[in-house]
């Protein structure tokens, strides 16, 4: 290979991870503006159980501190993309675009998974009854889409190798998707009897608080209320015990399922 070609060849690689990177970007911010700001769904760290945090123009600056990442993030890829720009004006566009939606569906799926089900900081609705069928309606709505179209645009060019496989990503995170909304939507085990853990920086008046929000019946506890076997009716909320600091909450498949499920 060539001088020539080896600096064409780097500057078409740093165009192509920048159109990705600034699709993640747009994805943050995309998020973040319709979902915290316009539609007020929910904030960066709606359901992070702490007073202070509770606190409205707390969870405000948080949200301006994500928007602030999102933007830096979206310069690293306009700057990639500048440096890239010798080989971006000979390169196809749908080839950027491709990249720029592939990151952008790559970031609602890790937005979901990563924010609403590992951390549990927020969902999409945090205000609705059962926030799982709107998690799995925004990935399949803006997510899924968004890969499937990006790597539709890479692979149409039949003569360049993805520099990443669009269509492993997609039918992973797809997979993995489908795999956490079933383990969410299975049906509880056992009669109806569910066991409580609190963590234990929990004190015992939070925790017996949580329970009383929830509206499940108390069949046994421990004094120091970190442990407790409940009586919950299916149209009992689990939102309160985990916003409350509980670490398990028994009666679905997996832990991860009763948050989805709540």
């Amino acid at each position: 290979m060539s001088r020539s070609e080896s600096f064409r060849t780097d500057y078409d690689r740093r165009s192509r991870w920048g159109a990705f990177v600034l699709g993640i970007a747009l994805g943050g911010l995309f998020d973040g503006i319709l979902l915290h700001q316009v539609l007020q769904w929910h904030h960066l760290l709606s359901l992070v159980g702490s007073e202070t945090l509770n606190d409205i123009r707390v969870q405000i600056f948080a949200d301006g501190l994500f928007h602030v990442l999102m933007y830096i993030i979206g310069c690293v890829g306009l700057w990639l993309l500048w440096s890239g720009a010798n080989a971006a004006a000979s390169a196809r566009s749908s080839s950027l675009i491709g990249m720029t939606l592939l990151g952008f569906g790559v970031w609602q799926i890790i937005d979901v998974v990563f924010f609403h089900w590992i951390l549990r900081i927020h969902r999409i609705r945090v205000d609705v009854a059962s926030p799982l069928p709107w998690d799995i309606g925004w990935m399949v709505i803006f997510g899924v889409p968004a890969l499937a179209f990006g790597y539709w645009l890479l692979a149409s060019r039949r003569n360049r190798v993805p520099p990443i496989s669009p269509r492993g990503v997609s039918i992973a995170l797809t997979a993995f998707m489908a795999g956490a909304a079933g383990l969410s939507l299975a049906p509880p085990s056992g009669a109806g009897t569910t066991i409580a853990v609190f963590g234990d920086e929990v004190a015992p008046q939070d925790a017996f608080a949580s329970i009383a929000a929830s509206g499940a019946e108390i069949v046994w506890a421990h004094p120091s209320g970190l442990v407790s076997a409940l009586n919950m009716s299916s149209d009992v909320s689990r939102a309160p015990l985990y916003r409350a600091g509980a670490v398990l909450v028994s009666g679905t498949m997996a832990p991860c399922a009763a948050w989805a499920k709540k």
